[in-house]
C-alpha cells in the first residue's frame, strides 16, 4: 500500500511516488533550507521551478575559425602593436600566442553607439515586467549552453586571450557558471522588498526599500577574461531587470561576437527581444560614447586606475553613477610558521594562473625571513619547470601548456621595465626576466625575483604579468609585515597563511583591502554571495553579493500607511499659521514623550501636550 504525505501545491506532481521518497525529499529539502538560510516554502518554490522546468536546448552557429583549432589560415601580424592606433576604422584581431590573424570588428563611433543603447534601452521596457522565473529560465538556459560546450568557450578564449584552456575553464568558464547558479539560487530574495523598522513616532507607517532597475547598464570590460568578463554583468543586469550594453576590450574583440550570440540566442529561444544585450567594439573613442550616453544610466568600468579616473570624469558632468574596479597588487604572506610545501602551490596558482593577468592575483609575497631561503628553493625549480607555449591543439601542445601569452603587447614593454629597474635597484632575479625568444608570439618567462624593496617600481605598479615577486619581512615580525603589506596605493584583496588562524586573521584584519582569505587564495570570487570590490586606487563600488545585485538598481524608499484609515495629520498647533503660544510648547512638549529615557520625561511630555491642546 502506498502511503502519501500532504506535499505542498508546488510538489504536488511527486504524490505518486511512496511516502519513503517523498519522505526522504521534504528531509533533503528541509536540511537544505536550514543550511542556506531560506524559508522552507521559497525554497520548495525554486525546486519545483528547476526540476518541472527544463532549459531548452539553443544552436549557436559558429565560423569556422571558432569551430576548430585549424580554422584560422590568417598570416602572422608583424607588430599588432602598431595596428591598434593606425586602423581606427576597424579593430584587428589576433591571437596573442601566434600573432595569427583573426579578423576585423568595426571601430564604432559616438552615433553607432548611441543607435544600439537605444535599440537596448526601447528592450528595456518589456524585459523590466518579465517575472524572476522567466529571468532565471534565460540563465539556466546559457548554463546548459556553457555546461555543454565547455571545450569550445575554453578554446575561443584561448585564441583570443593566450590563456591555457585549464586557466580558461577556471577563470572564465567555472566563475561563470557560478555567478548563475548564484544569482538563481538567492538573486530573487536579494531583490525583495527590504522592510524598515519606523520608530514610535511613524508607528502607523509601513516602510520599506524596493530595488527597481536603473534602465540601461554601460559595461566597460577588461581584456583578462573576455568570456566572463562579459558574461559577469549580463547575469547580474538582465537578472535585475536592466538592458546591457556592454564595451569590449580592443584586445580581446574576436570572441565577443561568439560569446554575444549565446547571450541572444537564450533570450530569443524565450521570445523575448535581444536587443536588451548589446555588444560595441571600438578603441576609447566608443568607449567615451558609451559613458556620455544619456541612455545609459550607469558605468560599470573594470581596467587601469588611470582609465578609471577618465570614466570618472566622463560621469561627472551628468553625476551618473559608476562602479570602478581598478586592479591591484594582492599580498600572499606566508608566516615563519607554515609548511613550505603546503603553500607553494598556492604561490605558483596566485602568481602564475592566466600568465599573472589578474586583477586579484598576487603580485606581492611577503615570505617570512627565517623560512625565505627554503622557500625560494623550493619555488624556483617548480617556476622554471613551467611550460610555456601555444595553448591550442593545432600546436601540438593541447594540455601541455601551463603559461600562455600576454593579451596586451604593450604589457611586455611594461613588465620587462619593472623587471629591470628592480634588478638595476639590487633585486636578485632566479629565472625569466625576458621575453620567450623561442616563440613567436607575446611571451614573457615566467619569472621570480626577491630581495624588492620600496625603491623599486615593480614594488609599487601593477605588473599583470608572470612574475613572483618575494619580498622579506624581516625578524619574523607580524607588525613589520602588516606595515610593508599596507605600504602600497592599492587594496583589492589579500591572503595570509599561518598554522595559527587566530595568528592569520589577526594579521588580514590589519590589512587595508576590499577582501581577504586565511590559508586560501581566490576563493573569495567563487562565493559569488561576497561582495567584490577594493579601496584606494584599486576603486570603488561592488559588483557580485546581495551589494553588487542591489547596485544594479535604484533603491527607492517607500512609507505607506499601516492600518487603513489611519493616516498622519498636522497637529493645529503647528499647522500654518503656527499658534503663537502654543506651538512652540506644544513640539516640545512632543519631543519629550518620544525622546526622553524616563519615565518622569515623558510622563512631563504628556502633561505639557494637554496643556497645550
Amino acid at each position: 500500500m502506498i502511503m502519501h504525505l500532504p506535499l505542498p501545491a508546488p510538489l504536488g506532481a511527486l504524490n505518486d511516488l511512496p511516502c519513503i521518497i517523498q519522505a526522504a525529499i521534504l528531509i533533503a529539502v528541509t536540511h537544505f533550507a536550514v543550511t542556506v538560510g531560506k524559508p522552507l516554502t521559497a525554497l520548495i518554490s525554486l525546486l519545483a521551478e528547476f526540476i518541472f522546468l527544463s532549459p531548452p536546448k539553443i544552436d549557436v552557429p559558429l565560423a569556422l575559425s571558432e569551430s576548430s583549432d585549424d580554422g584560422v589560415k590568417g598570416e602572422p601580424m608583424s607588430n599588432p602593436q602598431l595596428l591598434i592606433p593606425s586602423e581606427s576604422d576597424k579593430v584587428q584581431c589576433w591571437d596573442p600566442s601566434t600573432l595569427q590573424h583573426l579578423g576585423t570588428a568595426p571601430a564604432m563611433g559616438k552615433e553607432q553607439v548611441e543607435a544600439l543603447c537605444a535599440k537596448a534601452a526601447k528592450a528595456q521596457k518589456s524585459w523590466s515586467t518579465t517575472t524572476y522565473t522567466q529571468r532565471r529560465m534565460v540563465l539556466r538556459t546559457i548554463q546548459k549552453y556553457i555546461l555543454e560546450h565547455q571545450e569550445g568557450i575554453c578554446r575561443v578564449c584561448a585564441r583570443d586571450s593566450g590563456k591555457p584552456k585549464v586557466d580558461a575553464l577556471l577563470g572564465e568558464v567555472m566563475t561563470t557558471c557560478e555567478k548563475i547558479r548564484c544569482i538563481n539560487v538567492n538573486g530573487e530574495e536579494w531583490l525583495q522588498k527590504s522592510y524598515r523598522p519606523v520608530g514610535p513616532m511613524m508607528m502607523h507607517k509601513t516602510a520599506y526599500v524596493e530595488y527597481v532597475p536603473l534602465g540601461v547598464l554601460g559595461v566597460i570590460a577588461p581584456w583578462n577574461y573576455p568570456f566572463h568578463n562579459m558574461l559577469n554583468h549580463v547575469i547580474s543586469g538582465l537578472f535585475s531587470g536592466n538592458a546591457v550594453v556592454s564595451k569590449v576590450s580592443e584586445h580581446t574583440t574576436w570572441s565577443a561576437s561568439y560569446f554575444t550570440r549565446i547571450v541572444k540566442a537564450a533570450l530569443e529561444v524565450h521570445g523575448h527581444d535581444s536587443d536588451v544585450v548589446q555588444t560595441l567594439t571600438g578603441f576609447g573613442e566608443c568607449g567615451a560614447a558609451l559613458v556620455n550616453c544619456s541612455l545609459v544610466d550607469k558605468i560599470i568600468f573594470t581596467g587601469s586606475p588611470a582609465v578609471g579616473r577618465k570614466v570618472m570624469s566622463g560621469c561627472a558632468p551628468n553625476l551618473k553613477p559608476c562602479i570602478l574596479e581598478l586592479g591591484g597588487k594582492d599580498p600572499m604572506v606566508f608566516c615563519d610558521d607554515v609548511k613550505i610545501k603546503d603553500v607553494v602551490p598556492w604561490a605558483m596558482r596566485g602568481c602564475f594562473q592566466n600568465s599573472g593577468q589578474n586583477c586579484c592575483g598576487v603580485e606581492r609575497l611577503f615570505v617570512y625571513e627565517s623560512i625565505q631561503s627554503k622557500f625560494l628553493s623550493a619555488i624556483v625549480p617548480k617556476v622554471k619547470a613551467l611550460r610555456q607555449g601555444v595553448p591550442n591543439a593545432v600546436c601540438g601542445n593541447d594540455g601541455n601548456v601551463d603559461c600562455g601569452a600576454m593579451i596586451m603587447p604593450a604589457q611586455l614593454d611594461i613588465i620587462e621595465a619593472l623587471v629591470n629597474d628592480a634588478v638595476e635597484k639590487g633585486a636578485k632575479l632566479h629565472c625569466g626576466g625576458k621575453r620567450n625568444s623561442s616563440l613567436k608570439g607575446q611571451f614573457f618567462e615566467p619569472t621570480v625575483l626577491s630581495g624588492l624593496t620600496s625603491d623599486m617600481r615593480i614594488s609599487k605598479e601593477e605588473v599583470f604579468g608572470p612574475v613572483m615577486c618575494v619580498i622579506t619581512v624581516p625578524n619574523d615580525s607580524d607588525d613589520e609585515c602588516i606595515r610593508l603589506v599596507n605600504a602600497c596605493d592599492f587594496g583589492l584583496g589579500s591572503s595570509v597563511y599561518s598554522a595559527s588562524q587566530e595568528r592569520g586573521m589577526r594579521i588580514g584584519n590589519a590589512i587595508k583591502s576590499g577582501m581577504f582569505t586565511v590559508n586560501d587564495f581566490g576563493v573569495n570570487y567563487l562565493i559569488q554571495s561576497l561582495p567584490f570590490g577594493g579601496v584606494k586606487e584599486s576603486g570603488f563600488g561592488r559588483f557580485a553579493g546581495p551589494e553588487g545585485l542591489r547596485a544594479c538598481c535604484l533603491e527607492r524608499s517607500i512609507v505607506k500607511d499601516r492600518i487603513w484609515g489611519i493616516r498622519t495629520a498636522i497637529p493645529s498647533q503647528i499647522d500654518y499659521p503656527i499658534e503663537p503660544t502654543q506651538g512652540l510648547p506644544f513640539t516640545m512638549s512632543l519631543m519629550k514623550l518620544f525622546y526622553s529615557e524616563s519615565l518622569l520625561g515623558k510622563l512631563m511630555g504628556i502633561i505639557g501636550l494637554i496643556k497645550n491642546m
